[in-house]
């Protein structure tokens, strides 16, 4: 018995190691986000983590226009990065998850 609750104990650190393991990998995925007329586009993490904000001059003129955009780029790259951050996140801890009698739901 405490066997199995030592294998399961291993195997839920293993689980742990592999998403920390991904997040450090998400670091380095780098997403891009475009406004529909290609006037500002913006640079983001999987791990949501914004690098780079390129703004057209024309942009510069109207600050409510440029406002506008900022909000509908940033909040179009975030949602982009969450389900890429998501899905490799629940891989890799699905992957490692121990066989626990109950818990087939996660799987």
């Amino acid at each position: 018995m405490f066997g199995d609750m030592m294998g399961m104990m291993n195997k839920l650190k293993e689980a742990q190691a592999k998403v920390e393991e991904t997040k450090k990998r998400l670091d380095s995925v780098t997403l891009e986000e475009k406004s529909s007329d290609n006037l500002l586009s913006v640079n983001i993490t999987a791990n949501r983590e914004i690098k780079n904000i390129s703004i057209s001059d024309e942009l510069l003129k109207d600050k409510e226009q440029l406002e506008d955009y900022l909000i509908l780029t940033l909040n179009k790259a975030i949602a982009q990065a969450t389900k890429i951050n998501e899905a490799e996140l629940g891989a890799a801890a699905k992957d490692g998850l121990p066989n626990i009698p109950g818990m087939d739901m996660f799987k």
